[in-house]
This record gives C-alpha cells, sequence and structure tokens, in this order.
C-alpha cells in the first residue's frame, strides 16, 4: 500500500454493507481512473460488518496498488453511522463520500482534483445521473458549465436534491473542525447536515454542471421516502437559520424539491399502489400546506384516482426534469431502454 500524506488533498470514503459486487466495480472504476499522485488521494471503505466477499475486494484493491484504508465495524452499525464514521475518520481536506455501488465517470477524479487544487470552496456539488447496467453506454455526455457561488443560500437553491445524495457533494471538511458527524445519526440525512454547513461556512461553493458520477438505479430504500424527505428535511434545513441559512433560502430549497424532485418519488409510489396515501398526504401537507405549488403540482399525484394522478405525475415529472436542466439524461435513458428492449428480443 502507498503511503499517504497527513493531510491528502481528497478522501473518497465508501460506507458498504454486503454490497461485496458492487464495491468491486467501485474500486475497480476508481483504479482504472488512475491517479499519478495517489499520496492528494485516500480511498477508505467502511465496512458494516459484511458477511460476503468485501474484504477481499478490498485485499484485493490494495494488492492492485490502490491506497485504500479499511476500517471493519464489528457490528452493523447502521447506514447513518456508518456514513458519519466516513466523514468523521476521513483524513483528507477535502470528502467525497460515494456510495458503493456509484462510480466516478472517466476523467472525473482528475477534473475533481484540478478543481480542488485550484480554489478552495465549501462544497463542490457534482451533477450524477442513473445508469442500470453499463454506466459508459448510458452516459448522456460531458458538455456543461461550471458555476462558483459567493452566495451559499444561492448554491444550495441551484443543487436543490443533489444535496441528498452523498455521491454527489464533496465537502471541505477543514472548514468543519471538531464537528462530530455522528451528532447527525437518526434521521436518514447524515450528509446533509454535513453539505449544508460546510456551504454556509464557505465564501464560495461550485456546482460542476456535468454529468460526473453514475448511480446505480433504483439500488437503495428501507425508509419512508415522505418522512425523510419531506419532514427530517424540513428540519435539518430549519436548524440552519441560526448559521445563515435564510427563510428564503430553504423557500427557494423546497420550491426546487416541489418541482423537479418530488413528483418522480409520488408517481413512483402511485405505480407501485405502495405507502399509505393519506399519510403521505398529511406530511406533505404538515410542511406544505398553503404553498400554491404544492396544491397544484404534487397534490394531484397524492390525491387524484390513479389513472389520472399517473398522467398528472408522469406530465409534472418530465417539466420538472426539463426545467432541471436533465433533459439529455432523459433522452439518454429513454434511448438506452428502447435499444435494451430490442436487443433482448
Amino acid at each position: 500500500m502507498s503511503d499517504l500524506r497527513t493531510t491528502p488533498l481528497l478522501t473518497i470514503a465508501i460506507p458498504t454493507w454486503n454490497r461485496a459486487s458492487f464495491l468491486a466495480l467501485t474500486l475497480g472504476q476508481l483504479a482504472q481512473e488512475g491517479c499519478n499522485d495517489w499520496g492528494s488521494v485516500e480511498v477508505l471503505v467502511s465496512d458494516n460488518a459484511s458477511t460476503d466477499g468485501t474484504a477481499q475486494v478490498v485485499a484485493d484493491g490494495v494488492t492492485a496498488g490502490m491506497p485504500v484504508r479499511y476500517i471493519r465495524n464489528a457490528d452493523n452499525i447502521g447506514s447513518d453511522a456508518n456514513i458519519a464514521q466516513c466523514f468523521n475518520c476521513a483524513l483528507g481536506s477535502y470528502v467525497l463520500i460515494l456510495g458503493d455501488d456509484d462510480l466516478l465517470v472517466d476523467g472525473a477524479l482528475a477534473l475533481l482534483l484540478a478543481r480542488l487544487a485550484s480554489q478552495t470552496f465549501g462544497v463542490v456539488c457534482l451533477r450524477p445521473y442513473g445508469f442500470e447496467a453499463d454506466f459508459r453506454k448510458e452516459y448522456p455526455g460531458s458538455s456543461g458549465k461550471e458555476k462558483v457561488f459567493s452566495d451559499a443560500g444561492a448554491f444550495l437553491a441551484t443543487i436543490g436534491p443533489l444535496m441528498t445524495l452523498i455521491s454527489s457533494c464533496v465537502i471541505h471538511k477543514s472548514r468543519l473542525p471538531q464537528l462530530d458527524a455522528r451528532q447527525f445519526c437518526g434521521d436518514n440525512l447524515v450528509q446533509v447536515h454535513l453539505v449544508l454547513r460546510a456551504a454556509l461556512a464557505a465564501t464560495e461553493n461550485i456546482f460542476l454542471d456535468r454529468y460526473l458520477v453514475a448511480c446505480k438505479r433504483n439500488n437503495s430504500g428501507g425508509y419512508d421516502f415522505s418522512q425523510v424527505f419531506v419532514s427530517h428535511l424540513g428540519v435539518v434545513l430549519d436548524s440552519c437559520e441560526p448559521l445563515g441559512l435564510t427563510q428564503g433560502a430553504i423557500a427557494s430549497i423546497e420550491g426546487r424539491l416541489i418541482l423537479s424532485y418530488y413528483p418522480y418519488y409520488l408517481l413512483r409510489q402511485r405505480l407501485a399502489r405502495t405507502g399509505d396515501l393519506q399519510a403521505t398526504l398529511a406530511t406533505f401537507q404538515s410542511r406544505f400546506r398553503g404553498r400554491d405549488m404544492f396544491t397544484v403540482w404534487l397534490r394531484p399525484i397524492i390525491c387524484f384516482p390513479r389513472p389520472l394522478a399517473l398522467v398528472w405525475g408522469g406530465l409534472t415529472t418530465l417539466i420538472g426534469r426539463l426545467l432541471n436542466g436533465d433533459l439529455r439524461r432523459g433522452v439518454a435513458f429513454a434511448w438506452n431502454r428502447v435499444a435494451q428492449r430490442v436487443l433482448t428480443r
């Protein structure tokens, strides 16, 4: 194993549990990306007491020359605590907590390291896209702008739901000295607490608005979506008002969520015929009652008869994604779906 500098520029920390096959792909892509100076990058794997071949996957990565630091918990401490452990144990000035089934696309690591070395940011946000089988064949394209924000509220409103995805946000840990991420366990949003605090503590933040992270589609769950991403997230946002997050910024962040994030998940709920619609409605109303955007945009997906709800949910999802700048991602997804069906006939 290569020696790490006392303070690497970047830690790529991967929390994992019993997903050795996915972890092998993630580490393999990092190795293929390569790094001429591994001293600037630490790869940390935090294993939540896996019972599969995770340890061997890590050992294979070390044998291949990747500087992987391996932490194996004696017991499964839960997803939140494992994510917090990734942040707390990272040695890097910046930390990317990368999902064990997510991949940095070709060239992303070099681009990220160049940005981190050139300027100081609180948070660097990377635009993700979903893939089902081959992240390269399903890649939407590399074009996109980069935007630096001196207003943290405007930055957070722009990235909106991306702050909830661990693999999208690189956090400047040095901006959060002595912070113990374990204090944020319990709401499935450890990473959001960290992103908000790092962004608000910084002079500048940056959004790399190009597809740099490939995320395995529909490969997570085990939580109540509306409870976590409406109720819990609302509490987290409100808790940051004393840190400088204004009510206007909170309204803008939630407006982005209503427009382009919630419709898809409500549509999935109606398609799958799962969940308690009355409970979902109550959760959304407790946070968004009186907001016209909720009444017009989301409430019909929950309350309309199922056929109408599916039509409305499909339209709002499509329009929201388009307005969020995901036209290329949607076209690429549709094209690959059609291609896969043709090939399997």
